[in-house]
């Protein structure tokens, strides 16, 4: 299937990114949100990301006019109907998720294939909350959007080939590159850096280093760009309880089980640069 029209349900810090890739892929593009000023702040955060390219000499400016002439905002779900593909990027909960894809079970055509940008939530349970199992696919991008070339295509059971090829090809038009991923708990990406980063939570709880000596010993001895205490704090602490959790909880293994210093730490309110403090001070 030729996907040319394409709607992003959310217009955050995720849903203004893949909309605007899609739009620099070429595509047409609806960005829908709930709200009005929902719609013109992921609009204002387009601009601003393409201003960045503009001073970069990445795109020209009449580049950018154009990549913005491919996106129409609106608040209407009722403009999902004639697109060709939805990407669903809005907050991480899988009953909200479930009830929007409810929502555009009625509105959307036959043929038009769902997406979900989630990160953690299983694939299958959102694609059987539809009448279009086979048409449903994850599709996780990694923030922020426009700088980074990853996307996990994720396959449940019940997805046709043909949709998770068309959503393969939108991501090439989009100018990123894809991985095929199953429909487990984290896909690909999350799985292996999550316990990662739990890990280093569990050295600083048990004393094994302070979080500046372990982030120098990973970026020195495993030339990471950035250590995983530093990610952490990027990410959100409470992010990266969220989704322990869920691992936890899928997998029923005690390896996943996040470490009680993160769990510490949401509760105080230490969430990383978000809140000025996490395992480093930001303030």
């Amino acid at each position: 299937m030729d996907i040319t029209k394409l709607m992003v349900v959310g217009s955050g810090t995720m849903g203004a990114g893949i909309a605007q890739v899609a739009a620099a892929g070429g595509l047409e593009v609806v960005m829908r949100d709930v709200d009005q000023k929902f719609v013109d702040k992921g609009l204002e955060t387009i601009n601003k990301s393409l201003d960045r390219f503009v001073k970069k000499e990445k795109i020209t400016e009449a580049q950018k006019a154009e990549i913005l002439s491919n996106i129409t905002a609106t608040t209407s779900i009722d403009e999902a109907a004639d697109c060709g593909l939805i990407i669903e990027a809005i907050t991480e909960n899988l009953d909200l998720k479930k009830e929007l894809f409810k929502s555009l079970d009625q509105v959307c055509a036959n043929g038009t294939i769902f997406a979900s940008n989630t990160s953690s939530l299983p694939v299958t349970e959102m694609a059987l909350a539809t009448k279009r199992p086979d048409k449903f696919v994850g599709m996780h991008f990694f923030n922020p959007v426009p700088m980074m070339k990853l996307v996990e295509v994720v396959k449940g059971p019940l997805t046709g080939e043909k949709a998770a090829k068309s959503v393969w090809d939108v991501a090439l038009r989009m100018g990123k590159e894809p991985v095929a991923a199953k429909d487990t708990p984290g896909f690909i990406f999350n799985r292996l850096i999550v316990p990662y980063l739990n890990e280093a939570a569990w050295a600083v709880y048990e004393g094994v280093g302070s979080p500046a000596d372990i982030d120098k010993a990973m970026k020195l001895g495993g030339n990471m760009p950035i250590g995983p205490l530093a990610l952490l704090d990027m990410i959100g602490i409470d992010v990266q309880l969220h989704v322990s959790e869920i691992f936890y909880r899928e997998f029923g293994d005690q390896k996943f089980a996040p470490c009680p210093l993160v769990r510490s730490m949401v509760r105080a309110g230490h969430l990383g640069k978000k809140s000025g403090k996490g395992f480093f001070d930001y303030e």
